[in-house]
């Protein structure tokens, strides 16, 4: 999942987290988490002052941004010294799924 501007959101996109009326986690939320954006929704996000959403997946690459291979390494090299442990290994597996999952599966290249 990623969390970017409302201005980088396109239609077709799968909303990850609940949105709710000027980026204030408080009340009823606007719009569920797994809707699709359409066009129309994204104008009104607009008109409610909603800054950014949260979509699933990684479909949008700024400058700076981390590759899926960058964060599998990092995990990596974090549990080098102890991932013999039981608990270590388990913890490892847990982060390395969240981490494939959250950027569905994007390798470490950035799309062209």
């Amino acid at each position: 999942m990623q969390k970017i501007p409302l201005s980088f959101a396109k239609s077709g996109m799968i909303l990850a987290r609940d949105v709710f009326r000027g980026d204030t986690p408080v009340g009823m939320p606007v719009c569920g988490k797994g809707s699709e954006l359409t066009n129309a929704l994204i104008t009104r996000f607009e008109q409610m002052d909603v800054k950014s959403i949260t979509v699933e997946g990684h479909p949008v690459w700024e400058e700076g941004d981390r590759s899926l291979n960058d964060y599998l390494r990092e995990l990596d090299n974090r549990f080098a010294k102890t991932i013999q442990e039981p608990h270590n290994a388990v913890l490892h597996c847990v982060y390395k799924e969240y981490l494939i999952k959250a950027m569905e599966g994007y390798s470490g290249q950035q799309p062209e």
